[in-house]
């Protein structure tokens, strides 16, 4: 039990600096009512948006807006960031205690949140593949905004994190094409892996009712506004940060009527809006973690205590991954006696 007077002694990984991290040492008031004390055994690091806070890129007049939520400190630093975080209850209403739960936390091993910060993680989700679900999460976010219909051609362009798991939600609708476009050749391993058609960009297949786009470049832009059929919608889900883009807005864009619509996770989808919350969207997205496919985005893992390193391996391109998970200590079975072979709590 914990005394209320007690302070917790956690470890979190702050961006003190541009493109410097490091895990600093500090006190956590113990859970007082509604709120919850978690453990954690993983976390998964957001390449793209966290490489965009390691940089310091983050722009002065969208900073307040890309706060995560449970983020301390201000863009550029010193600052806590993360949401990718899988841990299980160890103080905290009756009901919530030995939960196994996701959070949208920065990478700590220790924390204190409300319990209305949590999502329970059903039986059939092992703990390490449920650091995905802010992921899915925001996957689920664009089909929303997007509206997918019997039928439909579909591109997404960016084979990354976000890309992939659009793709992967996608490849069970019934579409009359579906295709991960991207660069890099070595993608097509991953849209074998999904069941999905995989192509070059200068390949890939125009005339779509719908282009998803997810490669955070200016050419992957232009190739979706080009691939996207008359009065079609482009779905972009990059986030440039500080980057400027130029954009043709003179050729397809304007002959064709097309549209491009961000989309955000902050938010749900204006189209669910009325009818969902973010907290069923979260109980959506970990439900559908029950896929083993989804282990395929899951490509390197290393110890909480290396981390400073791993991120800045990942920012500097020596590190190649699509979600990095970061093991604590607590996740190593032969020492959590509360844990299967596989490291997840049974």
């Amino acid at each position: 039990m914990t005394n209320s007077q007690t302070p917790i002694h956690a470890t979190a990984y702050w961006t003190t600096a541009k493109e410097h991290g490091e895990l600093r040492g500090e006190e956590v008031p113990a859970p007082g009512p509604g709120e919850a004390l978690v453990r954690a055994l993983y976390s998964g690091i957001s390449k793209g948006t966290e490489m965009v806070v390691h940089a310091g890129a983050v722009p002065a007049r969208v900073a307040e807006r890309m706060r995560a939520p449970h983020q301390q400190g201000q863009f550029p630093g010193p600052v806590k960031f993360g949401y990718l975080s899988v841990g299980v209850v160890e103080e905290g209403p009756d009901e919530w205690k030995g939960q196994r739960v996701f959070c949208l936390n920065p990478h700590q091993d220790l924390y204190v949140v409300p319990v209305e910060s949590l999502t329970r993680i059903p039986d059939g989700v092992p703990s390490r593949r449920a650091v995905l679900t802010g992921t899915v999460e925001t996957a689920v976010n664009a089909l929303w905004e997007a509206g997918p219909r019997l039928g439909d051609r579909i591109a997404v362009v960016g084979a990354g994190l976000v890309g992939g798991m659009v793709a992967t939600l996608l490849r069970t609708f019934p579409l009359q094409r579906l295709q991960l476009v991207d660069l890099d050749p070595g993608r097509k391993q991953l849209a074998d892996s999904l069941g999905v058609d995989f192509a070059h960009p200068d390949e890939a297949l125009a005339d779509c009712d719908i282009v998803f786009h997810c490669s955070a470049s200016q050419g992957g832009l232009e190739r979706s506004l080009q691939l996207v059929g008359d009065e079609g919608d482009v779905i972009e889900m990059s986030w440039y940060a500080n980057r400027e883009v130029t954009v043709p807005l003179g050729e397809d864009f304007h002959a064709r009527r097309l549209s491009i619509r961000a989309s955000q996770v902050g938010a749900v989808a204006r189209a669910r809006r009325h009818r969902r919350t973010n907290a069923d969207r979260l109980d959506l997205a970990v439900s559908l973690l029950k896929d083993p496919v989804f282990d395929v985005f899951l490509t390197g893992s290393s110890r909480f205590e290396d981390l400073p390193e791993v991120v800045q391996s990942l920012a500097d391109g020596t590190l190649e991954a699509l979600c990095h998970v970061v093991e604590y200590p607590a996740s190593n079975p032969a020492s959590n006696p509360a844990a299967d072979n596989s490291g997840n709590p049974r």
